[in-house]
C-alpha cells in the first residue's frame, strides 16, 4: 500500500472503520454491545474540550516558577516550544496508529516493541496518572478547607468563611468530595460524556487567568509592578543545573497522550482528529502563556512553586480578599473537572497491565470495571491522605514516567518505523527528542537531588 492510499484510508468516518485488535480495552462503537448503540461519535468539539482537559492540570500552577527561573523571555520561548514538540510527538502516534489500524497506545507500543513495550506504556501511564491524581486530591483538600506548612496554617476557602468546624475539615471535605462528585463522574463508560464537565473545566481554567490578568492590571495601573526580570541569574555551574529543573514541570503541563486514543476512537469522524490536537494544544498553550506572563508579572521573583499559594496573601488592592478566594475556587473546581478524565485513562491502562488476556470489553463487564473503578478511588484517597510530600514525587513522575509517554515513546515508535512511514526529518526530530528528554531530566534528576542533600546538610 503507498502512503497515497494509506491518506486516503484515513479519511474513513469512525463509522466505517474497524479496529482489528479485539483484546483492547476499549473498543470502536462497531464492537460495543447494543446498550451504546444510540453513540453515533464525539463531536469535534467536545473532544476538542476533553482532550485539553487532559492537558491542563496541575502543571499550570507551577509554569510561572518555570518562567522565573528561565526569565521571562526564554520561559515564554520554551512554552511555545514544548507545545511544538508535543504536537509533533502526537502527530506521530495518530500516524502509526491509523498506518497499523490501532486502537490504543498501548497497542502502538506492542505493535513496534511486542509485550514488553506495551507493558512498559502502561506501567509508565498508570505511575504518572496515579501520581497526578493524588496529587489534584491533595490540592482540592488544601484549598477547600486548609493546610499546615513549616508550622503555619494557611486557612481554606470553607474555614476563611465560616471558621474552624468539623465539616470544614480536611478530613470530610475528601471524604465528601470522593463520594459525591468523583465517583458519579468516574463511573462514566465513555470519555464523551465528560464533555461537558471539561468545557466547564475549561472555563474554569480561564476565570483562573481572567482574575489573575485583571489583578495585574489594576497593580500597573497603581504603580505597584515593576519590571519582570527578563533572563535568567546564572552564578556558577549548579546554577546552571538548575534551569533543568523546570523541564520535568513543563513536560507535565502538556502530557495528555494517553487519552489521545481513547478520544479518536469515540470521534464521529477519525479525519477530525489532527484538527483536535492542534486545536487543543494552541488552546492550552495560550493558557499556559497568559497565566506564566501575568503571573510571574504579578509576583515576579516572589512566584513560588505553586503559584496558586501565592494568592494566600495579600494583594494590596480592593477586593483582594475576594479576588484571592475567585482564584483558589475556580482552580479547585478546575481539578475537581479534571479528575474523571484523568482517572479515565488510568482505568483503561490498569485493565489493559492486568485483565491481557480478557475478551469482554470493559465497557461491557460491570463487574470488572466497577471493581477496577473502586480499587483505584480507594487507593487515590489513601495516597492523598498518607503521602506528605506531593512536589518531590510529582516532579520525579514527570522526569520519568511522563517525559516516556509524552516523548520517548512516540520517538522510539517512529525510529522503530514498523511500515516505512517515517520521512528523514521525521527520524531525526525523534532523536533530538529522545536525547533532549534523557539528558535534560537526568540533569533535572540530579539538579533535585543534589539540592535535597545540601538542604539536609544544612538542617
Amino acid at each position: 500500500m503507498t502512503i497515497g492510499n494509506l491518506a486516503s484510508e484515513n479519511k474513513k468516518t469512525r463509522k466505517k472503520r474497524e479496529i482489528v485488535n479485539e483484546n483492547e480495552p476499549l473498543i470502536p462503537k462497531s464492537q460495543e454491545n447494543a446498550e451504546f448503540h444510540e453513540f453515533n461519535g464525539a463531536s469535534f468539539s467536545g473532544a476538542v474540550f476533553n482532550l485539553a482537559t487532559t492537558t491542563i492540570g496541575a502543571g499550570i500552577m507551577g509554569l510561572p516558577a518555570c518562567v522565573k527561573k528561565l526569565g521571562m523571555v526564554p520561559g515564554l520561548i520554551t512554552i511555545i516550544l514544548m507545545a511544538l514538540l508535543t504536537e509533533k510527538s502526537l502527530e506521530f502516534m495518530i500516524r502509526f496508529s491509523r498506518a497499523g489500524n490501532l486502537s490504543a497506545y498501548g497497542s502502538l507500543m506492542g505493535d513496534s516493541f511486542g509485550k514488553i513495550g506495551k507493558a512498559l506504556l502502561e506501567i509508565c501511564v498508570v505511575i504518572h496518572n496515579t501520581g497526578a491524581l493524588i496529587v489534584y486530591m491533595i490540592i482540592i483538600g488544601d484549598v477547600i478547607s486548609g493546610t499546615t506548612s513549616s508550622g503555619i496554617h494557611h486557612s481554606g476557602i470553607l474555614e476563611g468563611w465560616f471558621g474552624i468546624h468539623w465539616w470544614t475539615g480536611r478530613t470530610f471535605v475528601i471524604v465528601f468530595t470522593t463520594l459525591f462528585v468523583f465517583a458519579p463522574l468516574v463511573s462514566l463508560k465513555r470519555i464523551d460524556s465528560l464533555r461537558f464537565t471539561s468545557a466547564l473545566s475549561i472555563g474554569l481554567a480561564v476565570v483562573f487567568l481572567i482574575v489573575a490578568v485583571g489583578i495585574s492590571i489594576i497593580k500597573i495601573i497603581s504603580g505597584g509592578i515593576g519590571m519582570p526580570r527578563l533572563f535568567p541569574v546564572i552564578t556558577d555551574a549548579a546554577s546552571v543545573f538548575d534551569l533543568f529543573t523546570v523541564v520535568p514541570v513543563l513536560v507535565t503541563a502538556y502530557i495528555c497522550h494517553y487519552n489521545v486514543h481513547n478520544i479518536d476512537n469515540e470521534l464521529e469522524d477519525s479525519s477530525w482528529m489532527h484538527g483536535v490536537v492542534r486545536t487543543s494544544l494552541t488552546l492550552c498553550s495560550s493558557v499556559y502563556l497568559l497565566t506564566s506572563f501575568f503571573a510571574f508579572l504579578l509576583f515576579g521573583d516572589e512566584t513560588l512553586d505553586d503559584v496558586l499559594a501565592n494568592f494566600d496573601t495579600n494583594l494590596g488592592i480592593p477586593l483582594g480578599s475576594v479576588l484571592n478566594d475567585a482564584v483558589r475556587f475556580s482552580y479547585a473546581a478546575h481539578l475537581v473537572l479534571v479528575f474523571p478524565v484523568v482517572f479515565y485513562g488510568l482505568r483503561v491502562n490498569v485493565d489493559g497491565l492486568i485483565f491481557t488476556s480478557s475478551k469482554r470489553p470493559l465497557v461491557i463487564d460491570n463487574f470488572r470495571f466497577a471493581s477496577i473503578t473502586i480499587s483505584l478511588v480507594g487507593i487515590i484517597f489513601m495516597g492523598a491522605n498518607f503521602i506528605p510530600s506531593i512536589w518531590d514525587i510529582f516532579q520525579f513522575t514527570g522526569a520519568t514516567a511522563a517525559v516516556c509517554l509524552g516523548f520517548i515513546f512516540p520517538a522510539a515508535v517512529t525510529l522503530r518505523d514498523r511500515y516505512n512511514i517515517a520521512t528523514k526529518t521525521d527520524k531525526i526530530l525523534s532523536v533530538f527528542m529522545i536525547v533532549v528528554a534523557v539528558l535534560s531530566n537526568a540533569v533535572a534528576i540530579y539538579s533535585d537531588a543534589y539540592a535535597l542533600i545540601n538542604k539536609n546538610k544544612n538542617v
